[in-house]
């Protein structure tokens, strides 16, 4: 199976954290254990260090990343056609044509790149339009051609060779006539006769066609030897093969070369729609990354575009999840925030419960379908409960997640406070990072209303490290404000151990609004929160609460 166009994406939110990817990649596990499906966990952005240090720790690959989920090209069923080369003849193009019931051929080098298209409309032309006699020179047209098309055989000549000067013409006067109208060069299309025969080779034509198959002499063939004329023996009478004649050109004199309209397996289908409709061209060749040829598409494909499935973990609000849900098909949310602003087509399955991590209620879904847990996923989960639970210390821990953290640091044999030590640590590193890295490594948006704020944290069990992330972040505080279009910017410096929170601010309000939240006095900087280590549940419902009274 083909994982990149037929699975379902498990994603978390848009700054991910250690839960976010931790839950995606043991949920995406669990749904192909038990539906035998391709599920594959996704990231909507980048991994910050402390679940870098998690992923590393069990010997885990990073999800990949996905910037949005739109319904691309390559979620369309591509008709796969075989690109041709341009020194085919415009019958084996028509045959070619016929065989595959398309209207357009891609023309291909020998690396499959793209070179051009040739169209029935284009073949047409050529075998109405062109009454030049002198077109095969023209058209540099090979004896390998000719010999395929009258389905003949070369019996002096070599069939490599091709035709540069001279005039096709047919023998149809004696041949006192004939060598008024004979040119050096030219194409002669005769029959048995052996006087017409020798008239043409004596004025040094450059090829004879024998028709009806006639037998060509002995003396005819060592005489077209000497004089360097080429010989093609056909069993079609004269007609036809004047009329198959024009059929030997190569597609490469005919075929479009410039400004072709292509599209690439990235390319978005609302974008390549609007440039169908202005276009009134029947087939659009798809090129991969390389530009080389994988297909074609045409505006009837675009009706069976297949939605890119998505399954949401560790959110279940618009704003903070990839780019493009509205357009994706949303099967599944699993999520412990409030309700969000979300929307579906259809009915999907819900799993919202109030516990303190996503990764707890993906643990019960494991138990609850009697799945084994792995050792590294069940390293991943419990990561993934002490960082969403700071060690138990946060309000939005419960027991149940305490008794899952418990069952799951045994499987992964882990000691859980040295463990969380080294986690913590890891996150709060903040060598060779620069300060959007550390702003953004784990931020959302909230709306209030009308009112749109953003939020970003990092814990740590030093108030050393929180101190030198407080100096890089507060001259950045200004600079994010503007960059994410809100109207306040808060920023947790969160101590574990001693259960506290340092508040930075920024955006007209942001500090009155905290300020009156928390009923301490205003500040200039930043705010003390004594108690409050948890976003979710300490301090987003506070500010909620207080934007609804103003």
């Amino acid at each position: 199976m083909d994982r990149g166009r037929h699975a379902v994406y498990v994603v978390g939110h848009r700054n991910p954290d250690t839960d976010s990817i931790c839950s995606a990649i043991s949920y995406a596990r669990l749904k192909e254990k038990i539906t035998g499906e391709s599920y594959v966990p996704k990231r909507a952005g980048q991994i910050n260090a402390e679940t870098q240090y998690v992923l590393d720790r069990f010997g885990v690959k990073a999800p990949d990343f996905v910037a949005d989920v739109k319904t691309q090209v390559k979620d369309i069923d591509i008709r796969e056609i075989q690109g041709v080369s341009d020194h085919i003849s415009l019958k084996k193009a028509w045959a070619t044509l016929g065989e595959n019931n398309v209207v357009t051929l891609p023309v291909v080098d020998s690396n499959n790149r793209l070179t051009g298209v040739i169209t029935v409309g284009d073949i047409a032309k050529a075998y109405m339009d062109v009454y030049d006699s002198r077109i095969l020179a023209m058209a540099n047209t090979s004896f390998s051609n000719i010999v395929e098309t009258l389905e003949g055989e070369m019996i002096v000549g070599d069939i490599r060779e091709n035709i540069s000067d001279g005039k096709v013409l047919i023998a149809a006067a004696n041949p006192d006539l004939m060598e008024s109208y004979i040119e050096k060069g030219d194409i002669v299309i005769l029959g048995n006769r052996y006087e017409s025969q020798l008239c043409a080779i004596e004025m040094n034509a450059k090829c004879i066609i024998v028709c009806d198959g006639a037998m060509v002499s002995f003396t005819i063939t060592k005489l077209a030897e000497s004089h360097n004329c080429t010989i093609i023996k056909t069993p079609y009478d004269t007609y036809t093969v004047a009329r198959l004649m024009h059929q030997s050109m190569p597609i490469r004199y005919f075929m479009r070369k410039n400004n072709l309209i292509t599209f690439t397996l990235e390319d978005y289908i609302d974008e390549i729609r609007q440039i169908m409709a202005k276009k009134r061209h029947r087939d659009f060749p798809i090129l991969d990354h390389n530009g080389c040829l994988c297909g074609m598409i045409s505006r009837r494909n675009l009706l069976d575009a297949r939605k890119k499935r998505v399954i949401m973990v560790d959110h279940n609000e618009k704003s903070q999840a990839v780019e493009g849900i509205e357009e994706a098909e949303l099967l599944e949310i699993i999520d412990h925030h409030r309700l969000g602003s979300i929307e579906t087509i259809n009915p999907v399955f819900f799993r919202n419960q109030p516990v303190g991590c996503t990764s707890t209620i993906v643990y019960q879904m494991y138990k609850e379908n009697g799945v084994e847990i792995e050792p590294e996923t069940a390293g991943l989960l419990c990561s993934a409960i002490l960082s969403d639970t700071l060690v138990y210390r946060s309000p939005t821990c419960t027991q149940i997640d305490k008794i899952a953290a418990e069952e799951l640091a045994k499987i992964a044999g882990i000691q859980i406070e040295e463990h969380a030590v080294k986690m913590f640590r890891a996150g709060s590193n903040l060598k060779n990072k620069s300060s959007d890295e550390i702003f953004y490594q784990d931020f959302k948006k909230f709306t209030s209303g009308e009112v749109v704020f953003g939020v970003g944290q990092i814990n740590s069990m030093s108030q050393e490290e929180l101190d030198r992330i407080k100096d890089i972040l507060l001259p950045y505080m200004d600079k994010a404000f503007y960059e994410q279009g809100v109207d306040m910017l808060f920023f947790m410096l969160t101590n574990i151990l001693e259960e506290s929170t340092e508040l930075l601010l920024a955006g007209d309000g942001a500090k009155e609004l905290s300020a009156n939240a928390f009923q301490l006095p205003h500040s200039e900087e930043s705010l003390y929160l004594k108690g409050v280590v948890s976003r979710k549940k300490q301090l987003i419902p506070v500010l909620m609460s207080e934007l609804q009274k103003e």
